[in-house]
């Protein structure tokens, strides 16, 4: 159901079971953790997420949940949730391919993740409120920070699904291509990113971490980014990138 494939310092994680919609059930997400745990062991330098088939992920595979003993805490709140946390955390740069159905954990995944690219024509919504549950995998967090009160509770009351174009007009995530265009899009740009500065790049996502999940003003922004900056100093790939500029070359970074 997961695959991990490492080539060329890039992680490839396909979620492949389409006949549904590579929904996950609580032995998908540990299976999903332990494939990110050994893209990390294997020092990747980009790592991207996708699925198979019509959807990139419907979300939790309910199938066979029975509602009078469903653990839902044990699934979300433990399992879940700190899969999302490794995710965020991931040690490189990290890119989302999100088509068809991205809804409840598989916004989550998408959330979790630094770059997200959609097909045009992705869904993307709350459609909870059918099954008497609602939103959840930080989708609220989302939807009110980008969209607004207002807008996030109209998706969540109504069920309305928006498009991978009107998400990204909306600001929720980074592109919205054409879907027979979307993955060599998005593997262009991540084959691009393994081979680029990767200390400087995650410097800059635990900035922009900072700034997310401690809400940092302006000055304590400024000040770590000044201290990142001197640590880059200290880095083989900040001594290339000077050294190519006053050279008048491309710069071979090396990660290091």
């Amino acid at each position: 159901m997961i695959e991990l494939t490492i080539a060329d310092d890039v992680a490839t994680i396909v979620l492949n079971a389409p006949r549904k919609l590579n929904a996950l059930n609580m032995d998908d997400l540990e299976e999903l953790s332990r494939v990110y745990l050994e893209a990390e062991r294997a020092e990747v330098r980009a790592l991207v997420v996708r699925g198979e088939g019509r959807a990139f992920c419907a979300g939790r595979d309910i199938s066979e949940v029975d509602p009078a003993h469903d653990d839902v805490e044990a699934y979300l709140g433990q399992r879940a949730e700190s899969l999302f946390r490794q995710m965020a955390g991931f040690p490189a740069p990290t890119f989302a391919a999100v088509h068809g159905a991205c809804l409840g954990v598989g916004l989550g995944l998408a959330i979790s993740t630094d770059v997200v690219y959609v097909a045009e024509d992705a869904k993307i919504g709350s459609p909870f409120a059918n099954l008497g549950a609602t939103l959840d995998s930080g989708g609220h967090a989302l939807f009110y920070e980008r969209l607004g009160a207002h807008r996030a509770l109209d998706l969540i009351y109504t069920g309305d699904m928006m498009s991978g174009a009107e998400a990204v007009a909306a600001g929720l995530f980074s592109r919205a291509v054409p879907a027979d265009e979307l993955l060599e899009f998005t593997m262009t740009r991540v084959n691009r990113v393994a081979q680029g500065a990767t200390h400087a790049y995650l410097a800059s996502k635990g900035l922009v971490a900072q700034l997310r999940d401690r809400r940092v003003g302006l000055w304590e922004s400024m000040e770590a980014e000044s201290g990142e900056q001197a640590r880059l100093c200290s880095t083989e790939d900040y001594a290339e990138g000077f050294a190519a500029f006053q050279q008048k070359r491309t710069p071979t970074f090396r990660g290091k």
